[in-house]
């Protein structure tokens, strides 16, 4: 299922580097996954775009049946360019002007809110004229890192479970259609208890509502990165999601679709980071090996301190030698220090592995480096996706 060492080479022998390839074939793999795992109750799954939003992507994803979760009016825009029917994109908005939500219902998606004020002024504007889905923050902290759990106290992201009543009062006053509830409690969740805890939340808040089509358990799902790693029991989960609900709407008097809403569970071990190795440098204390990269190009090792393996793909049988792998920008840019790796030479071709999710998609143009190319392996071809940048798209833009 993951590429070999001569389908990367050929990708950089042809396309150059620093690059970016996704195994269409893994992505596809993943999402069966999913709709096996939760087959025994409706479900619907939302790509969770930010985590990769190239259009050739969304077109694959939209192929294999999956709808599209958005996080801003020009992701909307993109799902729709990529052939999504608009009842097929949740728009899901942080601290947005309100311009943007109303232009999200005017190309009539699924339009998610997480604040009081923005709840109570499309209420107050639209009544019961466009049906509107909840965001609810369930105050459970969850994931392996405090930097992508948004469900705890003092997260920005939805609505206090405190704040009940005053959203029961926004409801009744201007009539407002409420058709689903959500909640997305963080990322990299292996203990599948927590997603349990966080729909209990969410079906004592449906208790509530009497029209409810959905409740949106978001996602989170942990993906493993090295040997060892053990990911998110989805065949499980989706044993006991399916056996919660069936209980539940037996009270609740209606059925209900589960919706998630997976991104990097789809994509991040589907990518791969390819770049050339520049220079080896021997101080005192360490070898690095110097790449022709930074993290203009792959920030998540240095923003979240996440684990990439890096693979020597020109020599991977090599003898092991420890390397601390930084970047070509100015800046401390440190990929991985004093990491095992078959022995690296200058010129050598590195692999940072499960780099799909939040790479390409949060890069940036520090130092005026350009942005790399994009490449999509369908049946083992390789496709270019996304050009690589040139001087002239630095200057773009630009007024003198």
């Amino acid at each position: 299922m993951n590429l070999t060492i001569s389908q990367l080479l050929q990708c950089a022998e042809q396309f150059g580097t620093p690059l970016y390839v996704y195994n269409a074939d893994y992505i596809s793999y993943q999402y069966n996954i999913l709709q096996h795992a939760f087959a025994s109750h409706p479900t619907r799954f939302f790509y969770a775009c930010k985590a990769l939003t190239n259009i050739s992507i969304l077109k694959y994803v939209y192929q294999l049946g999956a709808s599209l979760d958005c996080v801003s009016i020009n992701e909307v825009k993109l799902g729709l360019y990529a052939g999504y029917d608009p009842k097929r994109i949740l728009f899901t908005p942080n601290c947005v002007e309100f311009s943007e939500i109303q232009e999200a219902k005017e190309l009539g998606v699924l339009i998610n809110i997480d604040s009081i004020s923005v709840l109570e002024l499309f209420g107050n504007t639209y009544g019961d004229t466009y049906p509107v889905c909840i965001r609810i923050n369930p105050h459970i902290e969850a994931g392996g890192n405090y930097k992508i759990s948004t469900g705890h106290i003092d997260s920005k992201f939805g609505i206090s479970i405190h704040q009940i009543r005053h959203i029961e009062r926004i409801v009744k006053t201007t009539g407002l259609h409420v058709h689903g509830l959500h909640m997305h409690t963080g990322s990299e969740i292996k203990d599948i208890d927590v997603f349990l805890q966080a729909l209990d939340v969410l079906f004592d808040m449906a208790n509530r509502f009497t029209a409810l089509d959905f409740l949106d358990l978001g996602s989170g799902f942990k993906v493993p990165y090295k040997a060892g790693d053990t990911g998110t029991d989805i065949h499980k989960l989706g044993e006991k999601v399916a056996l919660a609900f069936k209980t539940f709407e037996q009270e609740y008097g209606r059925p209900l679709e589960a919706w998630f809403e997976p991104g990097k569970f789809l994509v991040s071990n589907a990518g791969y980071l390819l770049v050339n190795t520049n220079i080896i440098k021997q101080t005192t204390a360490t070898v690095f090996a110097g790449i022709n990269s930074g993290f203009n190009h792959l920030i998540r090792p240095m923003f979240y301190d996440a684990y990439h393996e890096i693979l020597n793909v020109s020599h991977p049988d090599g003898p092991e030698r420890i390397y601390t792998v930084v970047g070509n920008i100015c800046e401390t840019d440190t990929f991985a220090w004093d990491r095992v790796i078959p022995e690296i030479k200058e010129g050598d071709i590195l692999c940072f592995k499960n780099a799909g999710a939040y790479g390409f998609e949060m890069s940036s143009n520090f130092n005026s480096r350009l942005k790399p190319a994009e490449v999509l392996v369908q049946n083992g071809v390789p496709k270019l996706i996304r050009k690589r940048q040139t001087f002239e798209d630095l200057l773009h833009n630009q007024v003198e």
